[in-house]
């Protein structure tokens, strides 16, 4: 964007990381924001949000003179919204003489845009994955593909990724079990499919997100499923963190409807999820891959083209292994720690200052010292994956001695009642 000179008050197309140009005012900001040393910017309310930030000049425009050009090259329900709001207060603002004050005190101006992002997010305080996956700024412009994508699995995962394709623009069809974790996206512009054929057949590309082996296969070929959508040229998707072996049977019956398969299970959280920042592993049909490139950049911060079908749900599973003894390991020192007469408190602080430190042990351990056990990746999914990782490896026959270990302390945390909650949750096997 070219450089525009600017003032208090100008309506203004800012450009915020990751996400398409979006309508705002610049703004006063507040007395102890202060502004970025040695960069040229504005701080920007954007309408529909609740999102302000410091903006280079390079990354905005001129509202009205570039109004219908952005029109024409963004798409989305909340996009328009945010437009419908622009247009709103200018005529409450021409109604009112078109006088103007300052922003930072005009008090119309911030009860208009709290208004408005009330109307275009719904009053539902639930609906945390929509609204975190406005915060993020991370990575260039996304051009959504005209292709129709579908998505089946509304779980902790699969909320975030629908709420960034959204944002995105991509034209969304869902499916869930449970129909009614549906209505927010519907709210949102998603369109709403019936069964998992129904999608798989009104769809180009149909992404899946599920729990485990049993749900991905059940949802392939049960009633009613993915596979009686599938048609030649049909792409389908595959994101559940499951085994090599289903996915290999997945991948065969797909093909065998002349349909073209890819895994792509993610690595991550739910709030990582929501922010758009999974690490995406891909492996199967390399023109699939190809034809998902902006779905894969509006979920995540990166993706890895593997080969083969297998070695993504290889991958994944490695790296859950990894993590699953990792937090293991956490919750044993933190016990230990308390065992002996030491702080836990002092035990982070020492931590979060050496080679280990990290945002994943920062935030568990605060969890856990906090008695937070909400599930950012459930307690069972970290077990399952545990178990499927000394699985394969025993079909390699590679040993997996820490693996073993830290499952049965999951397995004993499950018996505990801790399945629903966090993975943190397994410190709970240590200290009953």
């Amino acid at each position: 964007m070219a450089t525009v000179h600017l003032r208090i008050g100008d309506l203004v197309w800012g450009k915020l990381g990751r996400y398409p140009p979006w309508p705002g005012k610049v703004v006063s900001p507040p007395k102890d924001l202060k502004k970025p040393r040695g960069k040229k910017c504005h701080f920007v309310k954007f309408f529909g949000t609740e999102d302000h930030a410091w903006i280079k000049v390079e990354q905005l425009k001129p509202y009205h003179p570039h109004k219908e050009e952005m029109i024409k090259i963004n798409k989305g329900k909340r996009f328009q919204q945010a437009v419908d709001a622009v247009e709103d207060f200018l005529k409450k603002k021409e109604k009112q003489g078109g006088k103007e004050q300052p922003v930072r005190d005009d008090p119309h101006f911030h009860h208009f845009l709290l208004s408005q992002t009330e109307k275009v997010r719904g009053k539902d305080t639930r609906s945390t994955s929509i609204q975190a996956a406005d915060s993020t700024a991370i990575n260039g412009s996304i051009t959504p593909t005209d292709k129709r994508i579908g998505f089946l699995g509304l779980g902790l995962m699969g909320s975030g990724i629908v709420s960034n394709l959204l944002k995105m623009g991509h034209v969304v069809t869902v499916w869930n079990r449970t129909v009614e974790k549906c209505d927010l996206f519907i709210q949102e512009g998603a369109r709403l499919g019936r069964t998992p054929a129904e999608v798989v057949s009104m769809c180009d590309i149909t992404f899946s997100c599920v729990s485990d082996p049993k749900a991905a296969r059940d949802l392939v070929l049960g009633p009613s499923g993915v596979l009686q959508g599938i048609r030649p040229g049909k792409c389908y998707v595959e994101m559940s963190t499951v085994d090599p072996e289903t996915i290999t049977e997945l991948s065969q019956v797909i093909s065998s409807r002349g349909g073209r398969f890819l895994e792509a299970p993610v690595a991550g959280s739910q709030q990582v999820s929501n922010e758009g920042m999974l690490v995406i592993l891909a492996a199967g049909d390399r023109t699939v891959y190809e034809d998902c490139s902006s779905c894969f950049q509006a979920m995540g911060k990166t993706s890895f083209f593997l080969g083969e079908v297998g070695n993504a749900a290889r991958m994944m599973l490695i790296l859950n292994m990894v993590q699953g003894s990792f937090m293991a390991t956490i919750a044993e020192g933190l016990t230990l720690a308390q065992a002996t007469g030491q702080s836990q408190h002092t035990f982070l602080d020492i931590l979060s200052q050496g080679q280990m430190a990290s945002t994943f042990v920062d935030q568990k351990c605060q969890n856990i010292l906090q008695g937070n056990f909400k599930p950012d990746y459930y307690l069972k999914h970290i077990q399952k994956d545990l178990r499927l990782a000394i699985s394969m490896g025993d079909t390699a026959n590679h040993p997996t001695p820490m693996a073993a270990a830290a499952n049965e302390v999951y397995k004993r945390a499950k018996a505990l009642d801790q399945s629903d909650n966090d993975m943190s949750a397994v410190y709970r096997a240590y200290i009953h």
